[in-house]
């Protein structure tokens, strides 16, 4: 899901101590300096995610993207992971979902409306307290289940003013960008790599970045840091949705980019996604 940095891609921010000089910066660029074929079995916007059984007859080295707090996903991974595939898991770490195991012990550190958006979504009202040791419990999990990364979704909410005011979360930019340095610091220490999600400000440390784009609203993220992840080898996943013509929009992107730029397009024909460099 999207939150739209309408201030924030016009502000630069550059707090000197959240830099993060990580040898596994170096790690990743030497592994992933080439595209990859993306699944998504977390999450879609119209029609249907990548379905289980389809990912282990068919994803062979790829990136597989999966919720693994949900309907017993997890059990799947070892299968998943036979072809050579690197498996990611979904975690919201902006908001609270009331339908996640831990949402009541979530609740005190959220604020009390709902997203209009995501109706089942509550915000992050504060970082410096217990959600942390939280987030951090749902890190070991993770990792336990054998993952390869960790995809940190809503973690630009602080930067949107627009929700700061709808909302009334107090939790400031600083302490939103020191709240997930300090989660991927945690997944690097777990042996996992991060993926950012919608966003690479304050976040050089990250391994890869996902975007969330659309057929109306193609490439409105910051096109100079999905730029420099690619430059420093990093993965970059572009996740386009509801498109007649994905391979079109697939070309349009390589050429605003490069070869290395992963993709995946949910088609609007075929009522599924469709998947590239396979």
């Amino acid at each position: 899901m999207i939150i739209h940095l309408k201030k924030a891609l016009n502000l630069l921010i550059i707090f000197s101590v959240f830099s993060c000089n990580n040898d596994k910066d170096n790690d990743t660029s030497l592994q992933n300096n080439k595209a990859k074929a993306i699944y998504n079995q977390a999450y879609q916007e119209n029609f249907q995610e990548d379905q289980i059984d389809d990912i282990i007859a068919n994803a062979q080295n790829a990136y597989v993207l999966i919720d693994p707090f949900q309907d017993n996903v997890h059990a799947s991974i070892s299968a998943i992971k036979a072809k050579g595939n690197e498996v990611g898991a979904y975690i919201s770490i902006g908001t609270g979902e009331a339908y996640r195991n831990d949402f009541n012990q979530m609740k005190p550190y959220l604020v009390s409306t709902p997203w209009g958006q995501w109706p089942d979504e509550y915000f992050v009202n504060n970082t410096t307290t217990g959600i942390l040791d939280l987030m951090k419990a749902r890190i070991d999990q993770i990792a336990l289940w054998g993952c390869d990364w960790v995809e940190f979704d809503n973690m630009d909410w602080v930067y949107d003013d627009d929700l700061r005011s709808t909302y009334g979360f107090k939790v400031t930019v600083e302490e939103g960008i020191a709240y997930y340095k300090e989660l991927c610091d945690y997944v690097h220490k777990k042996g996992m790599k991060c993926m950012a999600k919608n966003t690479v400000e304050n976040a050089t440390y990250f391994d890869g970045v996902l975007y969330e784009s659309y057929s109306d609203e193609k490439n409105w993220w910051d096109e100079s840091g999905a730029q420099s992840f690619l430059d420093a080898g990093k993965l970059v996943i572009i996740n386009h949705y509801n498109e007649s013509n994905c391979g079109q929009v697939y070309s349009d992107y390589i050429d605003v980019y490069n070869t290395n730029l992963s993709f995946i397009c949910e088609d609007s024909n075929l009522k599924k996604y469709v998947h590239y460099n396979e």
